[in-house]
């Protein structure tokens, strides 16, 4: 038997990242076996009604009501957690309430008069929410980054064409990731500032092109996240526009690279026809069709390829990622049985995670996903199939944070994949940073370990830096220690383990 707790702290928005925290405080608490922390809206309280939570318990409970629910082993265990909890969240007065006299802001007003110098509003409240939020945020003169999701295309593409007119930028909506003046804001890399300027469409995205760019021996200006729907017809580039303009301008930017998931290939020749008085590589993970591109623009297929390009016009050296990666391959294929040919990817990362399945479906064919690439390629996928998971989608996220705070999931589908006799390698990444998990390769290292010593090969990529929090190298050091074999870049990880299932070493070194 274990016992369950449930505290409700009414009027206490918070967003996503800050449930993350404090579910996480719980979950490293003596005792316990399960805990969450969300928000009080319907589906959530759903969720918490079929995990054995009385319906009295949840009563009149809404959705701008904090929750926090766990189960340990005894009830001063599950108390202690709540304690944890509330601690982490609610008990540590920030810098702006420091700076007002002891006083939290609750509305933007309150923050600009204990902030009078901002220049940028982080907007994280319910969807519901956001737009009237980041409406008054651009009324008052500043650049919104817009962390909430559940914005409807409309309001977002009004909210955007309304920023162009007064000349600001409307970062979102889910934009988890932006640098703006040597500052990180949402799940942000440490990286040197260097003279290339990023424009994203994509979160991990643009955390993988910032550390290559770091770890190669340069670094970034700026990195502006535009939301992943900005390059669709709906919003029509408004915002990635409006970013390619401002790094035009900015003098510490000399090159710009562009990030995204395929674009609506209309709304891409239309951003990037513009002058262009600096280079610009458009990274465009998976593009089948070419676009026309005016001169000083280049494209690229992968994360990779984008980043190696802006090296290259630029004059800078670039490395060869691929190197020893065949000679990897041979050695972890030769001892692999017969029937084990599956790859099954376990990723954090979303961009990431398609960046995998484009070039593991070209080079072994079909890759079922939760996200699939084509119609008849999701889920569930054949026993003896390949599949890539992109762990940080809903359906895996519902009452517990996301894989890149909290990879403790991770472990039991690497224990579930890895005794798959089908599997040939586990695949996945690792990834570091403000916001991150403070060490997730030593959560991680245990189950990889034990994978390999029943003969599943695991490939694993570590996104970040050695000036990250969790130290790149360090994390790296534990993977290997449990038998991983490591790739340079996401592309390579996945190159690497086409490789070994396919049992065909050169495609590890092929272009990425």
């Amino acid at each position: 038997m274990t016992a369950a707790a449930l505290r409700v702290h009414r009027d206490t928005y918070l967003d996503s990242v800050r449930l993350m925290a404090g579910a996480t405080a719980m979950r490293e608490a003596d005792g316990v076996v399960w805990a969450t922390a969300l928000m009080g809206t319907p589906a959530n309280l759903t969720t918490l009604a079929s995990d054995g939570f009385g319906v009295d318990e949840l009563d009149g409970v809404g959705a701008n009501d904090l929750v926090l629910a766990v189960r340990a082993a005894e009830a001063a265990s599950a108390d202690a957690a709540l304690a944890s909890a509330e601690q982490a969240l609610l008990g540590e007065p920030g810098p702006p309430a420091a700076a007002n006299g002891g006083h939290r802001p609750r509305t933007l007003d309150e923050g600009l008069a204990a902030l009078p110098g901002a220049n940028v509003a982080v907007v994280s409240v319910p969807g519901a929410y956001a737009v009237l939020e980041a409406e008054k945020a651009l009324s008052a003169g500043l650049d919104v980054l817009l962390f909430s999701d559940n914005v409807p295309v409309e309001a977002e593409a009004a909210l955007k064409a309304r920023a162009r007119e007064r000349g600001r930028l409307l970062m979102g909506p889910g934009a988890g990731t932006a640098v703006l003046g040597g500052v990180g804001l949402g799940f942000a890399n440490v990286v040197a500032r260097g003279p290339v300027g990023i424009v994203a469409a994509a979160g991990t995205g643009a955390q993988e092109a910032m550390t290559l760019l770091d770890r190669w021996g340069t670094g970034v200006s700026e990195v502006i996240g535009v939301g992943g729907r900005d390059l669709s017809v709906a919003v029509g580039g408004c915002m990635t526009a409006a970013a390619l303009t401002a790094l035009e301008r900015d003098r510490a930017t000399a090159a710009i690279l562009l990030v995204s998931k395929p674009p609506a290939a209309e709304v891409a020749a239309a951003v990037l026809a513009g002058p262009v008085a600096k280079p610009v590589v458009a990274a465009l993970v998976g593009l089948r069709a070419p676009i026309p591109l005016p001169a000083g623009v280049s494209m690229a297929v992968t994360l990779e390829q984008g980043v190696l390009a802006v090296l290259g016009v630029l004059g800078l050296p670039r490395p060869d990622p691929a190197a020893g990666l065949a000679a990897a391959a041979h050695r972890a294929a030769a001892g692999l049985p017969a029937e084990r040919r599956a790859v099954r990817g376990l990723f954090s990362g979303g961009t990431l995670c398609y960046e995998a399945l484009v070039l593991l479906a070209d080079r072994l064919g079909p890759v079922h996903s939760n996200t699939p690439l084509r119609d008849g390629w999701g889920l569930p996928a054949p026993a003896a199939g390949h599949v890539c998971l992109d762990l940080g989608e809903e359906e895996f996220t519902r009452g517990r944070p996301h894989p890149m705070i909290d990879p403790a999931a991770r472990s039991e589908l690497i224990l579930r994949e890895g005794a798959d006799p089908s599997t040939a390698v586990v695949l996945l990444d690792v990834v570091l940073g403000h916001g991150a998990h403070p060490d997730p390769a030593g959560v991680l290292a245990p189950a990889c370990a034990e994978v390999r010593a029943r003969g599943t090969q695991v490939v694993a990529y570590v996104l970040g830096t050695e000036h990250d929090p969790q130290d790149r190298r360090e994390q790296c050091r534990k993977l290997e220690e449990a038998g991983c074999h490591l790739a340079p870049t996401n592309a390579r990880a996945a190159l690497l383990a086409a490789a070994i299932a396919a049992r065909q070493p050169g495609l590890a070194e092929a272009r990425a």
